[in-house]
Parts: structure tokens; C-alpha cells; sequence
């Protein structure tokens, strides 16, 4: 069974609307409840910030320091996980540049490569209400979520989309400026090709893999199961040839298309133009045509499954951030989802602006009250 990795403790500093915070935590479902803009979401927000990226609101670094600060801010978690205890710290100083690369981590007191130093320590996956709109919303919201569902079983996936998307605004640069320099065009269609079928190839593995953990799910279930597939070149080459040979279609197509490319003013086939499509198993439909509120439990179902195989294969149950999730089902499904989370021996935060949604976690949860700054414990509902 994987071992649980959770936050015992967390430390804000100048975060949001926190000058300064220190609290602990239960292992388990810990519930953050108060009105709407006391700082809740804020709190999952910093925790999501444990993983490499800009966590779940994708926010500027420079736009979560607190309103008053020094433009600077600093987070630290103490986490109890299967190999021991681990201090992690990370936030930037007042002044510096608000980008990936000046996001400073810390594990154990030492400085860090990379945020992907995290990932040796933990796994955060989150559903927030800005996600109800992912199946009829726009193709690149959807492969956000799923590139960060490959991150959390794949912790190198990160670094090749970084170095993908870097490639491919050099390529786009020398597009838009009418650059005829082949060889400069050649050394970044080759690394395009071989970073982009790398992302096709992570990603078609974890579609194989969550789809075999869906089946799982009972048919009649509370969360319906879901069909889950990709839309992209790339990924069905990787599914029926060898990587090799995909990766020289893709540089010889793209080396074939920069007139039409350059006449777009951007590079138009990719794994950046890719698609995850959802349908709804029992009713044969696909998800965007469903209710919202089908919609969200086919999500919840996907995220859960999710979590489950990131346990099995890490080792470790993955961290969840749980933003408003009460309000968005019904008390059936909420029973549901509370003893699923059980199960899956994680940790799981949770908000709510009515504390009684959670009345059935009694005896099994942490119960905080979030009031603009503060957070402290209060009485089960």
C-alpha cells in the first residue's frame, strides 16, 4: 500500500493576505471553512507551490507577495513522509525577477537545482471551481490538466516542456523575423522533435494508465466512469511506431512546413496543439455535452482515479487540494467522495464557506477556521 507523505506543519510569510503564519496539520482531510475572501483558496494556493510551476491559480510569482510586503515571499513546509521528515522552503526575494527561474527552493536547509526537487518528496494534484469549464473550454486548459496529471507520476515531464516550448519560440522567432537560415532551423526542429514526441509519448502513458484505473471504478457508481483519449499527430504515431521513427516525421514535417508556418506567423502541428477528450461512459456522450453537474463528477472520478495511480506508482499518495468542493455535490456524493478519500490514505485539504457540508468528516477531520489573516481550530459541525 503507498505510504502517506503530509504536511505537519506550514509556514506563510508575506503570502497573499498572510504577514505571517505558522500552523500545523493532521494527517488526513483537513477542512478550511470561513467566508468567502478570508483566505482559503490562498492556503491551497501556497501549498500547491510545494510543486514545480505557478501553482493552482497560475499566478505571477511577483502577484502572490502581499499587497504592503517587501514584494517578496516565503513559504516552508515540515513534511512526514515514508523516508523520514523533510523541511521544504521556497518563495523569492523583494526585487527579483517574478519567473520560474526566480523561484528559489530549499530542501532540508539546501539550496535545490530546481523546483523538480520537490517531486522527490511529494505529489500535489487540485481541483478548483475555475476547472468546472474544462471539458467545453478551450484545448489548452485541457492539456494543462493533463500534462500535470503526467507531472505527477513522471517528474522529468516538466523539464521536456520546458525545453519544447523554449525551442519552439526560438523557431517562432526566426518565423515572424523571415530568417531562410536552415541550419539555425534544423537544430531546433530536431530538438522540437525530440522533446515533442517525448510529451506525446508521457502523455499517451499516462492516458493508458489512468483509463486501466477508471475501469476500476464501480459502473454504477457516484463518479461515472470516463473515456478518456488524446487528439494529436504525435501521440497516435507513439502508439503504433517507434519513437525514432516518429521523431523524424515530426522534424521532417515541420521542416516541410515553415512557409506555411511562417505565413501563420507560428508553428502550427505539435504536441502544443494536442487535446485530451472526455465522455461520459454510461451515457455514451461527450463530456462537454453533459450537465454541469455531470461534468463535475466525471472530473472528481478522473482526479481520484488519478490520485489512486499516482499512489501505486510512487509510492506515495499525492497530496489533494480540494477548492469549494462540497458546494459543488450532493450530499450523496459528498459521503462518497469523504470515504474515497479515506481509502486512498491521503492527505486532502479542503474549503468551504459552510462548515456543515462537512458535518459527516466529524471525528475524522481537522476543522480550521480561515478569518482575513488568521486561521485557527474550531469545533466540529
Amino acid at each position: 500500500m503507498p505510504q502517506q507523505s503530509h504536511i505537519s506543519k506550514l509556514t506563510l510569510t508575506n503570502f497573499r493576505n498572510y504577514a505571517a503564519l505558522s500552523i500545523g496539520f493532521s494527517p488526513g482531510a483537513v477542512v478550511f471553512s470561513g467566508d468567502n475572501g478570508a483566505g482559503k483558496t490562498n492556503l491551497l494556493e501556497a501549498i500547491s507551490l510545494l510543486t514545480p510551476g505557478r501553482g493552482l491559480r497560475r499566478a505571477p510569482y511577483a502577484d502572490v507577495a502581499r499587497e504592503g510586503g517587501d514584494g517578496g515571499f516565503a513559504l516552508h513546509a515540515r513534511l512526514d513522509g515514508p523516508e523520514g521528515q523533510v523541511e521544504i522552503g521556497t518563495g523569492i526575494t523583494g526585487g527579483e525577477a517574478a519567473g520560474e527561474g526566480g523561484r528559489k527552493v530549499r530542501i532540508n536547509g539546501a539550496p535545490a537545482r530546481s523546483a523538480d526537487a520537490m517531486l522527490e518528496w511529494l505529489r500535489i494534484v487540485w481541483l478548483t471551481p475555475a476547472m468546472d469549464g474544462l471539458f467545453p473550454g478551450p484545448a489548452a486548459d485541457r492539456r494543462r490538466f493533463l500534462d500535470r496529471l503526467v507531472l505527477a507520476i513522471d517528474p522529468g515531464h516538466g523539464q521536456r516542456a520546458l525545453d519544447y516550448e523554449k525551442a519552439m519560440r526560438g523557431r517562432n522567432r526566426l518565423l515572424t523575423e523571415g530568417s531562410r537560415d536552415s541550419a539555425w532551423f534544423d537544430a531546433i526542429e530536431i530538438q522540437m522533435a525530440e522533446t515533442g514526441v517525448a510529451i506525446a509519448a508521457a502523455r499517451a502513458e499516462l492516458v493508458r494508465l489512468l483509463a486501466a484505473m477508471i475501469d476500476r471504478l464501480p459502473s454504477s457508481g457516484p463518479f461515472p466512469q470516463a473515456d478518456i483519449s488524446l487528439f494529436g499527430d504525435l501521440e497516435s504515431d507513439v502508439a503504433t511506431s517507434p519513437a525514432v521513427d516518429v521523431e523524424e516525421r515530426y522534424r521532417a514535417a515541420l521542416a516541410e512546413g515553415r512557409e506555411r508556418d511562417r505565413a501563420a506567423g507560428r508553428t502550427l502541428d505539435g504536441p502544443h496543439r494536442s487535446d485530451l477528450l472526455v465522455r461520459h461512459r454510461p451515457k455514451a456522450m461527450p463530456a462537454e455535452l453533459c450537465s454541469t453537474g455531470e461534468q463535475k463528477a466525471l472530473l472528481v472520478g478522473i482526479v481520484l482515479s488519478h490520485a489512486r495511480l499516482t499512489g501505486e506508482m510512487s509510492g506515495m499518495t499525492p497530496i489533494l487540494l480540494l477548492d469549494e468542493i462540497a458546494a459543488h455535490l450532493d450530499a450523496g456524493r459528498r459521503a462518497a467522495l469523504f470515504s474515497i478519500l479515506e481509502e486512498l490514505n491521503c492527505q486532502a485539504f479542503m474549503t468551504g464557506t459552510d462548515a456543515s457540508l462537512f458535518s459527516s468528516l466529524r471525528g475524522r477531520a481537522q476543522f480550521l477556521t480561515v478569518d482575513h489573516g488568521t486561521v485557527g481550530p474550531t469545533e466540529a459541525p
